[in-house]
């Protein structure tokens, strides 16, 4: 891709008392593209979109998201500029509906209410595969579509760019094609993605590039068979060779 950064990470830096989770890390993230990131636990991962999402502030460096520098932003301001957030656990609004889950997305977060935040929610149900359950209490969903209304919560907020956080975490192995033909989609409709994931085939089958994260720095990035290739990842993350022929 030749198109200019949506997203640049410069000299990184985080730590919670001496435990070092974000140490210099540096990386761009290309408008429209799918940036996956691996690594063991503890690597810093989702301190990283915490980080990005403006929950956690920074100790040192920068970030400029679409030609502003969020570095100093609150989390809601970074969700009003475009950059939407699902977490690795969902929690929704039980007593809720779907519909009316995702209309908190786009009403509160997304700053739209009223007909507009009505359409803006039916869209983001529908490019997440759940219009069909719209008027289903959200407390009666199965993982697999309260996975789905996390990621709707964060497509109502009409994101340029959005973070996602082991969002295959806990599927079995048919759960996770559908989904990974959801995040699909996203990049179909032009929303540039990070995702976090442990399911490594996964990330392989739709990202662009990947990322290898351990104790809170980049040990590669780059193409994702050339990463997984890498000895040092071998060696920190995988534990073997990967086998890049296997399903997803």
């Amino acid at each position: 891709m030749t198109m200019a950064p949506l997203l640049t990470v410069s000299g990184l830096h985080k730590k919670f008392g001496s435990v070092v989770t974000a140490n210099d890390i540096n990386f761009d993230v290309i408008e429209g593209e799918v940036l996956g990131i691996v690594g063991p636990n503890g690597a810093g991962k989702s301190t990283l979109l915490n980080l990005i999402g403006g929950v956690l502030p920074v100790d040192e460096g920068t970030m400029i998201f679409n030609g502003r520098d969020i570095t100093k932003m609150q989390s809601a301001e970074r969700a009003k500029a475009g950059i939407g957030r699902s977490f690795q656990i969902p929690r929704p609004f039980t007593g809720m509906t779907v519909f009316e889950n995702v209309y908190v997305g786009s009403s509160f977060a997304g700053g739209v209410r009223g007909q507009a935040g009505y359409e803006r929610a039916y869209e983001a149900l529908e490019m997440s595969g759940l219009l069909h359950l719209a008027e289903k209490p959200a407390g009666q969903l199965r993982l697999l579509d309260r996975k789905r209304l996390e990621l709707a919560r964060a497509l109502a907020t009409q994101p340029k760019l959005i973070l996602l956080d082991e969002i295959a975490g806990g599927l079995t192995e048919r759960e996770i094609p559908p989904l990974v033909e959801t995040i699909s989609q996203l990049r179909t409709a032009g929303v540039t993605v990070v995702w976090i994931e442990h399911i490594v085939r996964a990330l392989v089958s739709i990202v662009d590039r990947l990322m290898c994260m351990a104790e809170g720095r980049v040990l590669a990035i780059g193409d994702p068979h050339e990463v997984l290739r890498s000895s040092e990842v071998i060696e920190v993350y995988l534990g073997k060779t990967f086998d890049m022929e296997g399903d997803v």
